[in-house]
Formats: structure tokens, sequence, C-alpha cells
């Protein structure tokens, strides 16, 4: 089976990084890293993949002229790294019509609620505040909306009365870093069909 290539871009931590790498590092994913990216010079993710060993660049978007310009440096990058799938991983930006061009249907997002309920930002406080039973967390891939592409995979997580928006938000991290590495997988492994609105994942 061939071994895809991953480019992940992210703003922050980098603990859905950290899982991906791991998995591709047990060999549950047919798959490695090969850059990530980030908008932040300070992100932990940066570190992380200097860490393992992964190529790690830091762009300021404040060095070009407009948001085109900085996704047409990102797709001369993750080119240059023969990425086949752009993982998005806490990447606090909307993606622009230039790499959705560039990497159509091969763009991957995870998001902290169950789309398409609470889109955007801190989707876990915001589900926390609106009172729901059951919140969650969202692979999908990426589209021209604000996390309005096809979801891939969802799991779902219990809120308890007892439960503060931090640690619904914990809870629903452990789900992120069960169910993103397994979506990638699915990809790689040819088994995702995309049919308007709904991903058919094959047998």
């Amino acid at each position: 089976m061939d071994i895809k290539n991953l480019g992940v871009l992210a703003s922050g931590r980098g603990s859905n990084l950290q899982s991906i790498m791991d998995a591709c590092a047990a060999g549950r994913i047919p798959a490695r890293v090969t850059v990530v990216i980030s908008d932040n010079a300070d992100a932990y993710a940066l570190e992380r993949a200097r860490y393992a060993g992964i190529d790690a660049v830091a762009l300021n978007t404040d060095d070009y002229i407009d948001k085109a310009e900085y996704e047409k440096h990102i797709t001369k990058i993750l080119q240059e790294h023969n990425v086949d799938l752009v993982c998005l991983a806490g990447y606090m930006r909307m993606v622009g019509p230039g790499l959705l061009e560039a990497y159509a249907g091969r763009i991957m997002n995870i998001h902290p609620a169950l789309l398409p309920a609470f889109p955007g930002l801190h989707g876990q406080e915001q589900a926390w505040h609106y009172g729901v039973k059951y919140s969650g967390c969202t692979v999908h891939f990426v589209d021209d909306g604000m996390d309005t592409g096809p979801i891939i995979l969802q799991a779902v997580v219990l809120v308890s009365d007892n439960d503060t928006a931090d640690t619904l938000a914990a809870r629903i991290l452990e789900q992120e870093h069960r169910i993103y590495p397994e979506a990638i997988n699915l990809y790689c492994t040819n088994k995702l069909v995309v049919e308007g609105r709904k991903v058919r994942i094959l047998a």
C-alpha cells in the first residue's frame, strides 16, 4: 500500500497533530507527516514537529500583501513536500479559494462539536452554554464555508450536570484524538467516497 504524505496546518499546541504523528508511527495510518505549517511562530505544534524530525514552517501573515499570496506560499510548501492530504489541526483561519482549488477534496478538519451545530470558534463552550445534553466532535472535508463541508466521522460525548466548559472540552478532545486518525486512515486506504453532501465509508 502506498504511503501517503500529510501536511498539517496548526495554530496552537498541536495535540491533534501529535495524535496523527503517533498513529503514523504506530502503523495505524499508512502515512507520514512531511511538513507542519503554522501562522503562529510560537505555536507548540511547531516544536512537536521539530522534535519528531518533521519540517516545521512558521509563516507571518503580515509578510504577505493579502490572503491569496499567503495561501499561494502555503500551497507551494505543501507541493514541495509532495503532500497528498492537508489536515487542519487547530488551524484558526478559514481556508481560501486558492488552497481549496489546489487541494480540492483533499483538506480535512476536526471540529469540537457535532456539526452542523456550533460551528466556528469555541464549539465546546458554545454547546455547554446552550445547555445541550450531548456534544462531541466532527471530522469533515473542508469547503468554502465555516465548518460546512461533508461529514466523515463524528463522536458523541455525554454532557453531565457537573461539567464545566473546560471539563467538557477535555473529554471531547479525547475523542478528537481517536476519530481524527481514524478518518485520515480511511482516506489513505481509499475507503471514503463523497456523494454530494454525504461521505460513504466503504467496507
